[in-house]
């Protein structure tokens, strides 16, 4: 049975930062691409970063330059390091694990940016 369980979300105050992590168990974890996901209330869900088997990275534009995301395949883990936040990055951010023949969902983390 596979399993993401996220970790890190907060309340933090803008500029500030937070690291998400999300442990995977259950699956062959180099096997699979990882990704983090947000939904904000009212929208959709939307990609923030992925990192693929490979080490091939991509970021939605509106993080670049403030968040990083990592994979760590002896602790079976993906990070997201997250600086300089913003009142828009608030949102319920979600861990995601997917290859060809498969597609996995964490239960979701909060991150919310206010004074």
């Amino acid at each position: 049975q596979v399993q993401l369980v996220e970790s890190g979300g907060g309340l933090v105050q803008p500029g500030g930062s937070l690291r998400l992590s999300c442990a995977a168990s259950g699956s062959i974890f180099s096997r699979y691409n990882m990704a983090w996901y947000r939904q904000a209330p009212g929208q959709q869900r939307e990609l923030v970063a992925r990192i693929s088997t490979g080490g091939v990275i991509n970021y939605a534009d509106s993080v670049k330059g403030r968040f990083t995301i990592s994979r760590d395949y002896a602790k079976n883990t993906v990070y997201l390091q997250m600086n300089s936040l913003k009142p828009e990055d608030t949102a319920v951010y979600y861990c995601n694990q997917e290859n060809l023949w498969a597609t996995y969902w964490g239960q979701g983390t909060q991150v919310t940016v206010s004074s």
